[in-house]
C-alpha cells in the first residue's frame, strides 16, 4: 500500500481513500499498525479543523434517527458531515451487526455525508479503540462536522468526551425515574442534554422532563469551560425535525465562546495528552499478550491457582522480570 499516495487522496477528499484508511487504522495486524502510524504522521500538520460532536443516549432513544435528521439539516446548509457510529460487539462471537448505515438511509445517499459503522470489539467506554484516529482522518479529509455515536449510555461511557469538542446526551421522555436513570457521572460530562421524541402525546412529558434536567444541571458544580447558562437541556423531535436548529445554534454559541476564551484549543491539547497516555497503557498490556511474557504469566497463574504463591507476589515477580519494575517502585 502506497501510504504517501493514500494520504494525498485523503487530503483531496476522496471517500474511497478515507474508507480504506479507516479500515487500515482499525486493523490489529502489526504491519498495518506500522502503516497506520505512518499515515497519521503524514497527515499531521494540516490546517483543517472539524467540529467533533460526541453523542450518547439510552437504548431506543432514537440516536440514529436524530443523527440522520441533524446530519441532513447540516448538509442542507452546505456543511460536510461524517458519522462514526460504534456498534456493540458480541461477547461470545465478537461479531457486530453494523446496522447504523442502514438506519440512516437518506443521509447515506447525501454527497456531503460519510457514514462509517465500526465494531466496539472488547473496548469499553462506548467507542472503538481507533475511533479517535478515524476522526483525525475525517478531519484531514475536509469534513466540517464529525458526529461520533457511542454504543449506548452508561456511567462509564464518557470516553467519547475525550475525543470530541462537544458532548451531547440524548434522552427520552417518560423514562421512569429520570434523574436516577442516568447518573451524575455522565451528566457532569454532557454539554447539552437533548430530550428527544418531543412530539405527539409525548410533547408535554418531554417538556416536563426537560425542566427536570434543567433543574438538575443547575445543582452541578460549574465547569470553567462553560459560559453562563451551560450546560443546557433542550427538547427536540428527530421525527418532526423540530428543535434541531435551536440545538445547532446553541452548539455554535458554545463552540465560539470556547474558541475565543482558549478553552477549545486547551481541550484538544489535553485530549492529545490523554490519548498518548492511553496508547502507552495499551502498549504495556499488549506486551503481556506476547511471548515470553504470555507463557510466564500462564505459569504463574497456575501457581496462584494451586496456592503456591499469592496473586500480589506473582504479579510483582512478573513485572520485575519482564517490565523492569522493582519492589521499591
Amino acid at each position: 500500500m502506497d501510504i504517501a499516495d493514500l494520504g494525498k487522496r485523503i487530503l483531496a477528499g476522496e471517500r474511497r481513500a478515507l474508507a480504506r484508511a479507516i479500515t487500515l487504522v482499525e486493523s490489529g495486524r502489526t504491519d498495518h499498525r506500522a502503516q497506520a502510524r505512518q499515515l497519521i504522521e503524514d497527515l499531521r500538520g494540516h490546517d483543517r479543523q472539524a467540529l467533533r460532536i460526541g453523542l450518547s443516549g439510552t437504548p431506543g432513544v432514537g440516536k440514529s434517527t436524530f443523527i440522520e435528521g441533524f446530519g441532513l439539516m447540516l448538509t442542507e446548509q452546505g456543511l460536510k458531515v461524517a458519522v462514526l457510529a460504534v456498534d456493540p460487539s458480541s461477547a461470545r462471537s465478537g461479531g457486530s451487526i453494523l446496522g447504523d448505515k442502514t438506519r440512516m438511509e437518506r443521509l447515506s445517499r447525501e454527497r456531503n455525508a460519510f457514514i462509517r459503522p465500526s465494531p466496539s470489539q472488547s473496548h469499553l467506554g462506548g467507542v472503538a479503540r481507533r475511533t479517535r484516529e478515524a476522526a483525525d482522518l475525517c478531519e484531514a479529509a475536509g469534513f466540517d462536522v464529525i458526529l461520533i455515536e457511542t454504543v449506548g449510555v452508561g456511567q462509564s461511557e464518557t470516553m467519547v468526551a475525550d475525543m470530541s469538542d462537544l458532548f451531547l446526551l440524548l434522552l427520552a421522555p417518560a423514562g421512569g425515574d429520570e434523574l436516577q436513570g442516568v447518573k451524575r457521572g455522565i451528566m457532569e460530562t454532557a454539554d447539552l442534554i437533548l430530550i428527544n421524541k418531543a412530539d405527539g402525546d409525548l410533547k408535554t412529558t418531554a417538556t416536563r422532563t426537560c425542566a427536570d434536567y434543567a433543574g438538575a444541571l443547575r445543582l452541578l458544580r460549574k465547569r470553567p469551560q462553560d459560559p453562563e447558562g451551560f450546560p443546557k437541556a433542550l427538547t427536540v423531535s428527530a421525527v418532526e425535525l423540530t428543535g434541531m436548529g435551536t440545538a445547532w445554534a446553541e452548539m455554535q454559541q458554545l463552540t465560539d465562546w470556547r474558541r475565543e476564551t482558549g478553552h477549545f484549543a486547551a481541550r484538544r491539547a489535553a485530549q492529545a495528552r490523554h490519548w498518548f497516555e492511553a496508547e502507552v497503557r495499551e502498549g504495556l498490556l499488549a506486551r503481556l499478550r506476547r511471548e515470553p511474557v504470555k507463557g510466564a504469566m500462564a505459569a504463574l497463574a497456575l501457581q496462584v491457582e494451586d496456592g503456591g504463591i499469592s496473586a500480589v507476589a506473582a504479579a510483582e515477580e512478573l513485572l520485575e522480570t519482564y517490565l523492569g519494575e522493582t519492589r521499591e517502585a
